[in-house]
């Protein structure tokens, strides 16, 4: 958009101190944390506010998942009286209230709480600190949505779109109605049979969830499952979903589809065997997300729609004058995870509020405000998104969980640092016994040699969730292994299984 756009001249309707666009879990947290120093903060919304993590991914997918992963944990001990089968009324009922009904009253709440504006819109960017709101839907009610207006920033705007599912080109894969990951998790009637096509995280858990529901579920996938991840964890998951009944077909690509008369869709794939095909009430495509700049205006201010919003440590958008432009979350393509957006959302929250608001200069200066002569942010401060490069953490919850945090074996020797991963067996821990019968998991650490610190490390097995903090404490804090070593585990827990790693790597 050039600068003769009539809209980079009229007179703003609103102006605030800042104007975040999107109010997702981590716009939320932008705002919250930008507002601290008295400036004035409006969040644009055209959905929900709380955003897909709340309504439509993390909270309702871990609501379908959580009851199987209890049968089963029950099944695993002995005198215990479990149920043979699962009932979907209640887990899709309980589901609702996880999400409220898809009503956001509770988090508008919040935001009115906080002393934080609600401007529901699409939310675009026109011009240098302008953003043009209108109603998602054109042909809606004005009585529902407003009409067209245009606020400024007196300094800032901060984007947190999220992502996008990706839909392939596959011939005739759109014309069967295809659920995104929106659809699955707000499923009201469970089908008969499901087709998942992608072996990442939507991909796994849904199989797992949807099996559990009584789906016949099969999963196509390119390459192995999590293909991110270490390679026994993607094993592990694999021989996990087969266990309980999903075919999973792996080295399949997808290459047609076809509507069937009486619902449904049969898939025809190239596989390791020659061709072959596969048919489903219903087709669920789990094939990844991109950043959500396609309909934020980003051309108004010289960058690509379509593609992340490129940041430095401090979330400021690389390409655009003038240090107003700030982005967080899945938009800017580093890590696709709700929480670790949340984190991003903390940070340039702080760098917001100290950059513009009433600090301290020595706060200011920390932040990178006018006069700091674009000195890079302290690593570990609060003023710089560190644990983006070697700290992210993600939790995969299927049956065995996958938990992980920072650099797998492969991304560590990639990035040339001398490592050594070092593995134990966890169903050999005492703590795992009892836990239950037949406890099968693996933990791996990965060691850098030189510095004697962890770097990466990854839990697989039943609740392997939360043994995951202990590991990032150790990387994020660089605890030397001699150090670590005099962190005494409690018996009898699962956690002893850190002084197993530790004893086997020598010490």
């Amino acid at each position: 958009m050039s600068s003769s756009d009539p809209r980079t001249q009229a007179t703003p309707d609103e102006t605030f101190d800042v104007i975040v666009i999107g109010g997702g879990p981590v716009g939320e947290n932008a705002a919250d944390r930008a507002s601290r120093t008295g400036l004035s903060v409006a969040v644009v919304e055209a959905e929900l506010v709380g955003g897909e993590c709340s309504y439509w991914a993390c909270m309702p997918s871990k609501a379908l998942l959580r009851p199987g992963a209890a049968l089963a944990a029950a099944r695993a001990v002995p005198g215990v009286e479990a149920s043979p089968t699962l009932d979907p009324g209640p887990i899709l009922a309980r589901r609702d209230e996880m999400v409220s009904h898809w009503d956001d009253s509770g988090q508008v709440q919040w935001l009115d709480g906080a002393g934080i504006s609600l401007v529901r819109g699409l939310g675009r960017l026109v011009g240098p600190r302008l953003v043009e709101v209108s109603p998602e839907d054109p042909d809606a009610d004005v009585d529902d949505l407003p009409a067209t207006r245009l606020l400024a920033a007196r300094h800032a705007v901060i984007v947190a779109t999220g992502s996008v599912p990706v839909l392939p080109d596959t011939p005739g894969l759109a014309e069967t109605d295809p659920w995104s990951s929106r659809e699955a998790t707000s499923v009201q009637d469970v089908p008969a049979s499901l087709v998942v096509i992608g072996g990442g995280v939507v991909g796994v858990e849904m199989a797992t969830a949807f099996t559990d529901l009584g789906s016949k579920v099969t999963l196509l996938s390119r390459g192995r499952l999590l293909g991110r991840s270490e390679p026994f964890a993607s094993e592990a998951v694999a021989a996990g979903l087969r266990a309980i009944g999903v075919d999973v077909r792996l080295g399949v690509s997808v290459t047609g589809a076809t509507s069937l008369p009486d619902g449904g869709a049969r898939l025809a794939y190239d596989g390791p065997q020659g061709k072959g095909s596969v048919a489903g009430a219903q087709v669920l495509v789990a094939t990844g997300r991109v950043p959500r700049t396609g309909d934020l205006g980003v051309e108004a201010v010289g960058l690509e729609p379509g593609k992340g919003l490129a940041v430095d440590d401090q979330l400021e958008v690389q390409g655009v004058e003038g240090g107003w432009l700030f982005a967080c979350g899945d938009v800017t393509g580093r890590v696709a995870t709700t929480h670790q957006g949340k984190y991003e959302g903390r940070v340039v929250g702080d760098v917001v509020a100290a950059r513009f608001g009433k600090v301290r200069p020595e706060e200011a200066r920390a932040a990178g405000a006018s006069g700091s002569a674009g000195e890079a942010p302290e690593p570990w401060s609060r003023y710089a998104a560190t644990a983006d490069h070697g700290a992210k953490t993600q939790v995969v919850f299927t049956r065995p969980e996958v938990a992980s945090v920072g650099l797998t074996e492969a991304e560590a020797k990639k990035a040339g640092l001398p490592v050594r991963a070092v593995s134990y067996k966890l169903g050999s821990v005492s703590g795992a016994v009892l836990v239950a019968e037949g406890y099968e998991g693996t933990a791996q650490i990965v060691v850098d040699t030189e510095r004697q610190v962890i770097v990466g490390a990854t839990f697989v097995g039943p609740d392997a969730a939360e043994m995951l903090h202990a590991a990032t404490i150790a990387i994020v804090g660089q605890v030397p292994l001699a150090r670590l070593w005099h962190a005494v585990p409690a018996y009898p827990t699962i956690s002893e299984v850190w002084l197993r790693l530790l004893e086997t790597y020598g010490l």
